[in-house]
């Protein structure tokens, strides 16, 4: 017996006014979550960086850098890949649609319990710099959660069901490992891996937030018998979006690895608090990519290249100018945000500006490839590993030239960071020109009113740093904001670009002559 399927969320769009307002819509509601996720991802950087310290929070990051790699990895791909499979392969056939969701859950699960059978005899490769606790090891109990997660999370993007995502990843994940960290550690049998265990009680919690709306919407399978060859069929198909997914995710965590490589573990904790703040415009930037993909590849569907290009102009154009108003607000008082984790981490201040910068330079990389995955599968996994490839090399490099120099934990984090960005701008720029060149119309997100807004944001933000530090964040980061949200608004938003802060409004389709 099986669950009743729910209504979609929002019908499919239908015109080109429409998937603008669709992309709004899921805008919209994922910069809702992105405050919600800012708010809650506080309370677990004071308590990780507080109670433990940066030696273990930099052995839990190294080791759950891994995790997120092999699970996403396991995911094959349907954060992205799902929309198109079922675009394809089950037409109007209701049945068939779950059907196919529940191919690609049991998929999942059986790459996931491979993966962490393999970490529990091998698990070296987590613990470059040792162990917090022997329960550390049980982390590779989230690779299958991690991985059917992200499948029914992709199945409610679907149906344009964004209200998910966001409890999943922007509430009930960040606020269970705040609560369960805090309370692991006054626990006194669990207090050297509370980290760990916070991380494991997280990952769950949202795998059953994703779960019952999923079960709502899509019910249980119907006649539903898995086929081996066709599951070997999607497995290999999907490798291209594997390869872009665990690469794109692991431009953000290979420094991390590295950094446990050739790093004391205070070096990794350092960058890792500084990650986990300028990662906040990348959780931004990549809620973006769900509601894309059903509007990409149903205008894929009908062949309509110039949707897709004012879809990539528009969307990206929104993601950059929202990213960049949230690097200069993190960015400009840097050290005063560092310093709330306590004075070692002040060190990591020049790594936080130049990872609020990598997510900003990587804009265009992200809204080209949420293209490219389905037009150019390989070229976009080619460039993928030459950029990867790049941030490596770059990053042992400013690293031990960092230590040959005699220079302190902040200087090795800087340098992982710097070549982080470098790698990004070099992605964004060569998958623009690939996918320009595809689709034959312009695709570029940049304006010159960015400059402007950014400019006075600086001259306002400067002058807040030369003031007590409680002042700088209290006042200064409002008036930082206010500051280049006036500017941005009257001088780089058309009234196309509004419609992302409006409710209820279709606009006219967007031409080539209103895009940038």
């Amino acid at each position: 017996m099986s669950l009743p399927p729910a209504q979609p969320a929002a019908a499919a769009p239908e015109k080109g006014g429409d998937d603008l307002a669709t992309l709004a819509k899921g805008g919209r509601t994922n910069t809702m979550g992105f405050a919600i996720r800012l708010v809650a991802r506080i309370p677990f950087l004071v308590i990780a960086t507080r109670l433990y310290g940066a030696e273990s929070l930099g052995r839990f990051a190294s080791a759950m850098v891994l995790i997120e790699i092999i699970a996403l990895i396991c995911s094959l791909g349907e954060k992205r890949g799902l929309a198109l499979r079922l675009s394809e392969g089950a037409g109007e056939d209701r049945s068939k649609e779950v059907n196919l969701v529940y191919d690609g859950i049991l998929l999942a699960l059986a790459y996931s319990l491979v993966a962490a059978g393999l970490l529990l005899i091998f698990p070296e490769p987590m613990f470059p710099n040792g162990m917090n606790s022997p329960l550390d090891i049980w982390l590779v109990a989230t690779i299958p959660a991690f991985a059917v997660t992200e499948i029914l999370l992709a199945a409610q993007a679907y149906r344009f069901d964004i209200a998910t995502i966001v409890r999943a990843r922007a509430i009930v994940e960040p606020w269970t490992i705040s609560i369960a960290a805090g309370v692991f550690f006054f626990i006194p049998a669990t207090r050297d891996a509370g980290l760990a265990l916070a991380f494991i009680t997280s990952i769950y919690a949202g795998l059953l937030t994703a779960a019952w709306p999923f079960l709502r919407t899509f019910g249980l399978p119907r006649n539903w018998r898995p086929a081996p060859r066709a599951m070997l069929a999607m497995s290999t198909r999907a490798f291209p979006l594997v390869g872009a997914d665990a690469i794109e995710r692991g431009t953000r965590l290979l420094d991390i690895f590295i950094l446990g490589l050739f790093a004391p573990p205070q070096a990794v904790g350092i960058y890792y608090a500084a990650q986990q703040i300028a990662s906040l415009p990348q959780k931004l930037k990549t809620s973006f990519e769900p509601i894309l993909s059903p509007v990409i590849t149903k205008n894929l569907r009908i062949g309509n290249m110039d949707a897709i290009a004012a879809q990539v102009r528009q969307g990206g154009f929104w993601i950059i100018a929202l990213q960049l108003g949230i690097a200069l607000v993190l960015g400009l008082p840097g050290e005063a945000v560092m310093g709330l984790w306590g004075p070692d981490y002040v060190a990591g201040t020049a790594a936080l500006a130049l990872l609020l910068a990598a997510e900003v330079v990587a804009s265009m990389a992200v809204v080209s490839e949420s293209v490219l995955v389905y037009i150019a599968r390989k070229r976009n996994l080619a460039i993928s590993i030459g950029v990867i490839a790049l941030q490596a090399g770059l990053t042992v490099a400013l690293i031990l030239a960092a230590r040959n120099a005699g220079l302190g934990a902040g200087y090795e984090a800087a340098g992982a960071a710097g070549a982080l960005m470098i790698a990004l701008a070099v992605s964004s720029l060569v998958k623009a020109l690939l996918l320009k060149h595809l689709l034959a119309a312009p695709v570029s997100n940049w304006r010159w009113p960015l400059v402007y807004a950014a400019a006075a944001a600086v001259v306002v933000g400067y002058g807040f740093t030369l003031l007590p530090e409680w002042i700088e964040l209290v006042v200064g980061i409002p008036a930082v904001l206010g500051t280049y949200a006036l500017v941005i608004w009257h001088r780089g938003f058309g009234e196309e670009d509004k419609v992302l802060f409006r409710k209820n409004v279709v606009p006219a389709p967007v031409s080539d002559s209103s895009a940038a």
